[in-house]
């Protein structure tokens, strides 16, 4: 089960309060503004900025 379209618009990135969205793979939420990844594990993102992957250019 992926994460719902309902949840992803009032989901924010709990570093900055910014707008995150969907890796492509969707295994991911990617904040541009922070250059970070929180990971979905088991259908459930992750969203401690400490648990957070930088992301690479």
């Amino acid at each position: 089960m992926a994460i719902s379209k309902e949840l992803l618009d009032i989901l924010a990135c709990p570093k900055c309060k910014g707008d995150i969205y969907l890796t492509d793979a969707g295994d991911g939420l990617i904040c541009d503004q922070c250059k970070l990844l929180y990971e979905i594990k088991d259908d459930i993102p992750i969203m401690l900025i400490d648990e957070a992957k930088p992301l690479d250019k």
